[in-house]
């Protein structure tokens, strides 16, 4: 069997192994939500600094962090078995599908009936339009860096998870500015292009040319099992640097979860929905036209989550900084990495289920 395949199909009868790191994240990602609040209060300098240091509203550190966490699944990736992916076409329909034609609609729909109609008696009567436009903006934008872990953590197909990722930034830079401009009922939309395509170029095209030349480097060095080793090795430092932006992130935004903890609960409530919703709606698709799982948990996952940098330097952009549209991408942020990975566990769970068919 070639390494592609090897790769590219994981034994159906065999479930993911979990290590004891991964088996407990769940308690790691709490203490360092914890972590992250009390010392974002305590050490507010700190974090305001880190914060600081952006490039068209792309935070550096994060990004390191980001690499941390994708470099070592990107080492997976085989790019000459890349053809290999038109075999998925069905997965990436479904995706494209949710992304494009469900998620944005579906979120202006929940902040109709959330923000504007069932939660309005609870929030600043001046800022509902923004929290809605907020919302939509952080629908419009189909995550980009995290979907590689969240992939990765389902043991998903690497191949698919990088064209997929591809194919909606392709998309995005056509599709975004229309799709916001139609449902916040705008003329004209001004994207940060400049965020767009940093962002780009640091989470996709920069990781990608690193993993590729260090894989050539270990295949060429030791074969197969230089490369094993290796990414075993690299497993615990990748979940590491996704726990410490947990910690940077809800540090920075400590300052806002304590200020206004009912208006950010309140604005998760139809970001939580719409997680869920295109996530099984996808999930459920995949399965009634007979995806494989491993393409399945990834399709559902990209569906699922969201490009909150974009969401927010847009919303900046667009709104201004103190705006309730910023404080509803920001919050996008604060439940993005604990509700993915609630994600993960659902899709995990549910393999059996999802392999199991009538003959």
């Amino acid at each position: 069997m070639s390494e592609a395949s090897t790769l590219a199909r994981p034994q159906a009868s065999q479930a993911p192994v979990m290590g004891a790191f991964e088996r407990y994240l769940t308690l790691w990602v709490a203490l360092c939500i914890v972590a992250g609040v009390v010392l974002g209060q305590t050490m507010p300098a700190v974090f305001h600094a880190i914060g600081a240091a952006t490039v068209a509203e792309v935070n550096l550190p994060v990004a390191v962090l980001v690499w941390l966490m994708i470099i070592p699944m990107l080492l997976k990736i085989d790019l000459g078995a890349l053809g290999q992916v038109k075999e998925h076409w069905r997965g990436i329909a479904v995706t494209v599908g949710i992304n494009w034609l469900v998620k944005p609609f579906s979120m202006a729909l929940l902040g109709w009936i959330f923000i504007s109609h069932l939660f309005r008696p609870f929030l600043p009567a001046d800022q509902i339009d923004g929290y809605i436009a907020g919302l939509i903006l952080l629908a419009a934008a189909p995550c980009t860096a995290m979907v590689f872990v969240w992939s990765n953590l389902v043991d998903g197909e690497p191949h698919f998870t990088l064209s997929q990722v591809a194919l909606n930034d392709s998309i995005m830079v056509i599709a975004f500015a229309p799709i916001v401009a139609l449902l916040l009922g705008l003329s004209s939309i001004t994207v940060p292009w400049n965020t767009l395509f940093l962002s780009v170029l640091l989470y996709i095209v920069v990781p990608v040319i690193v993993a590729q030349l260090w894989r050539r480097a270990l295949l060429a060095q030791g074969g197969q099992d230089a490369l094993k080793k290796t990414l075993g090795r690299l497993g615990p430092l990748s979940l590491s640097a996704l726990l410490l932006t947990l910690v940077l992130l809800f540090g920075l935004q400590g300052e806002q979860i304590i200020a206004q903890p009912l208006v950010i609960g309140l604005l998760a409530v139809p970001i939580l929905i719409q997680v869920y919703f295109n996530e099984s709606f996808a999930y459920l698709l995949n399965r009634a036209l007979g995806v494989e799982w491993c393409v399945a948990g990834p399709s559902a996952l990209i569906g699922a989550s969201n490009f909150f940098e974009l969401a927010v330097a847009t919303a900046i952009a667009l709104f201004g900084f103190q705006s309730g549209a910023a404080l509803a991408t920001v919050v996008g942020v604060l439940v993005e990495v604990p509700v993915m990975l609630s994600v993960v566990h659902i899709v995990r769970r549910t393999r059996g289920w999802y392999e199991h068919r009538a003959a």
